[in-house]
């Protein structure tokens, strides 16, 4: 009988529920899985569970494969793929309750709005923005790929966000719960966070910053980061926000690309209870060749209180200038296509991209996505988006969705386990949090902690969750709905990019029944497909791209100062329509699967990065002669970054294959960023090359997830792999 008597009995109950009535939990599961139809998706996870449950269905385990443990619920699944040229049929539903769709802020007549295309993306934006001047153009497609939204309207973002609620009464409502690291906190209304912002942006004035100068932000999740973006948003100049973690090379190429003139930054953050330089990163990457070109100054916050050295005439405390600037300030109006930003993301190339968003068009489908996805009632909630400013989400979920709706968030400084595993959990706790919006990542890794740690929170508070970043899969889709979301919450899995800008494929919570695995239908308003490689529509449950069809408000609008490879990269495989790199199948209902990326770009933990450029990093380190990079599926941050490295024959034998790999992650971690850290570095004699000298990065990801090797008739050596697999076994 099963060691735990009530979860052996909720999970029969559960998957009765699910039309699981006869099983034979003897049977292996490779015989269910080549038994074709006769057993759903449904069927292999109560065989999973039933197995990991029951003492007596281990034994009949053992008894077929000869070792006692049932392989993880990952593997079944996965073996059940191989099985199948489709993704995994999930059979599990989850309407909405009656009470959350009768609550909802929307219903089922939003998709045939949708179908209104541009005239709905009017309706919205009239809706949901003020417009200093109303705007009576909604797309411009003349140009294309290069769209026009709202183009003869004007607005400034930072208003949006900010001066308007004051106006409205609103201004006592917080803006922002901020939990820094170490247990220091502050609660920030919106006007408060107005006249913060009023104050930097009279600063930046006076610095020489003027509309469409750049600026670099470099620094910690913190309400500075925040009020420096809307500072910058409000007079019309771009910001360039970079990830804190990245390293000093990284920082000046992307400083140098985008010809900032300032940069904000900080001594210092807190991570996982110490703190992490970032003034002396930023002092690094401007004493670079070319670093200092378009610098002027640097805007320093004190946060880490780290030693720092100080540049007379070139930096500058932010307390000692923000702090006492005036609080007057009028928001210009700016045309909707005023350039808002640039995010550098990684391409194919290894050269980092910088996606560039402009004004009324990025906002008008930021508030659409945050308030519709996650059923927002700003008076009541208490939102959480726990990404970093310096990715996609955490300026569209945490800076600008968010303040243009007026909603009230929690902002953390920290990583989820520091100062204790249960802190994330402590923090909802806190502050009653109603929306939590985090990665697949993130999910997993708690998952592996088990639910003692969460259960002994008061978690009541949630009544939506979400996932972005990367496809999430069924069974941490479940734990996260049954252990986070006490078995009743609504999960949204979200897809996008940097370059859309705000959610383009997920359920609407009110209205859609769930799918576990699936971020299931495009929002109101977006039109895809999943084509073949001649951009010929697929029918149901035939894998292909993943495209949209039709302009978006949020779109991209080119990469900073490379028309040429904006072309090339989004629209030049399928002319008229955006190729977003996915790969994509709808199942039989019409809900769409994502299947990964299909080109060179790994995705590690929500994060995209380039196979190129880490390959480079690892080439310019002097012991390396060749390398190759792949992303290996990992059970914890959806890919992890393998590399394969002959060393120089001089450097052979000098260290042996442990110390030469520990050196050269540190060196990735170093030139990119510890986010880019290889997991694993195997030293290889040979890389497997095609007679044309291209290297099979599909045969080293099998050698890497430890599969059966594929094809290997077009390998100039076929031999090369058996030693790979000798060296890396």
């Amino acid at each position: 009988m099963c060691r735990d008597v009530g979860r052996y009995n909720r999970l029969k109950k559960s998957y009765i529920e699910m039309g699981v009535k006869t099983l034979n939990f003897a049977t292996p599961v490779d015989k269910i899985l080549q038994s074709g139809t006769e057993h759903n998706s449904a069927q292999i996870v109560a065989w999973h569970s039933f197995a990991t449950c029951s003492p007596g269905i281990s034994s009949r385990y053992s008894e077929v494969y000869g070792h006692t443990e049932v392989p993880p619920a990952h593997e079944v699944r996965r073996n059940m793929n191989e099985h199948s040229d489709s993704p995994m049929p999930e059979s599990r539903r989850f309407a909405p309750s009656a009470e959350f769709a009768a609550r909802s802020v929307t219903d089922a007549q939003i998709y045939d709005d949708g179908q209104g295309g541009p005239d709905f993306w009017a309706d919205q934006s009239r809706d949901l923005l003020h417009w200093h001047t109303p705007f009576t153009q909604t797309l411009d497609w003349t140009n294309a790929p290069f769209a026009k939204w709202f183009a003869d309207g004007q607005l400034n973002v930072s208003y949006n966000c900010l001066d308007r609620h004051v106006a409205e009464g609103r201004g006592d409502r917080v803006a922002l719960h901020w939990e820094g690291e170490p247990g220091d906190s502050r609660s920030i209304t919106y006007a408060e966070l107005t006249a913060e912002v009023k104050r930097a942006a009279n600063v930046l004035t006076s610095l020489g910053i003027q509309a469409s100068d750049r600026v670099a932000i470099y620094m910690p999740l913190i309400p500075e980061a925040i009020v420096a973006m809307l500072a910058v948003a409000r007079i019309g100049a771009i910001h360039s926000v970079v990830f804190g973690g990245f390293s000093a090379e990284s920082l000046r190429s992307r400083v140098d690309d985008a010809g900032a003139k300032l940069v904000i930054t900080a001594d210092g953050g807190y991570r996982k209870g110490n703190v992490f330089a970032l003034k002396p990163v930023v002092d690094e990457a401007l004493a670079a060749d070319g670093g200092q070109a378009t610098v002027t100054n640097v805007l320093v916050v004190r946060r880490g209180n780290n030693d720092i050295e100080w540049h007379e005439g070139r930096d500058l405390w932010w307390h000692d200038s923000v702090d006492s600037a005036p609080t007057e300030h009028v928001a210009q109006a700016f045309p909707a296509e005023q350039p808002l930003f640039i995010l550098y993301t990684s391409g194919t190339t290894g050269k980092p991209k910088g996606i560039l968003h402009t004004s009324g068009g990025y906002l008008t489908q930021a508030a659409f996505t945050h308030k519709h996805v996650f059923d927002l009632h700003p008076e009541t909630d208490i939102y959480w988006c726990t990404a970093d400013v310096g990715w996609i989400t955490g300026h569209t979920y945490v800076v600008y969705g968010p303040l243009a709706n007026g909603a009230t968030q929690v902002i953390y400084e920290g990583t989820p386990d520091s100062p204790h595993p249960g802190r994330w959990w402590e923090i909802i706790e806190k502050y009653r949090v109603s929306i939590l919006y985090t990665a697949p990542t993130a999910i997993r890794s708690f998952m592996k902690l088990g639910a003692e740690i969460p259960n002994t929170f008061d978690l009541s508070s949630l009544r939506l969750l979400g996932s972005v970043g990367e496809p999430i899969n069924p069974e941490a889709w479940i734990w996260y709905r049954d252990v986070i979301g006490s078995g009743t919450t609504p999960i949204v899995d979200t897809w996008w990019q940097t370059e859309t800008g705000a959610i383009m494929i997920s359920a609407l919570p009110g209205i859609t029944t769930l799918k576990p695995g699936s971020a299931q239908v495009p929002i109101p308003g977006i039109s895809l497909d999943v084509v073949d490689d001649d951009g010929v529509s697929l029918p149901n449950e035939t894998a292909g791209l993943l495209v949209v069809t039709q302009p978006w408000p949020s779109m991209l609008r080119g990469i900073w100062g490379d028309d040429d490879r904006f072309r090339e990269t989004y629209w030049e495989k399928f002319g008229d329509r955006y190729f977003a790199g996915d790969g994509a199948r709808r199942d039989v209902d019409g809900d769409i699967w994502l299947l990964g990326r299909v080109d060179d770009v790994m995705n590690v933990s929500g994060h995209r990065l380039s196979t190129a450029e880490i390959e480079s990093s690892l080439v310019a380190n002097p012991m390396v002669a060749e390398a190759a990079v792949v992303g290996a599926a990992d059970e914890t941050t959806g890919q992890a970054v393998v590399a394969f490295v002959i060393l120089r024959a001089s450097e052979a034998g000098k260290l042996d294959p442990a110390e030469a790999s520990a050196v050269l992650r540190k060196h990735v971690a170093t030139q990119i960023g510890a986010i880019a850290r290889p997991a694993r570095v195997y030293i290889v004699a040979e890389l497997p090359k095609t007679r044309s000298g291209k290297i099979m990065r599909r045969l080293l990801r099998d050698v890497a997830e430890g599969r059966d090797i594929g094809d290997t008739t077009t390998l100039t050596d076929q031999n090369v792999l058996n030693l790979i697999n000798t060296q890396v076994n």
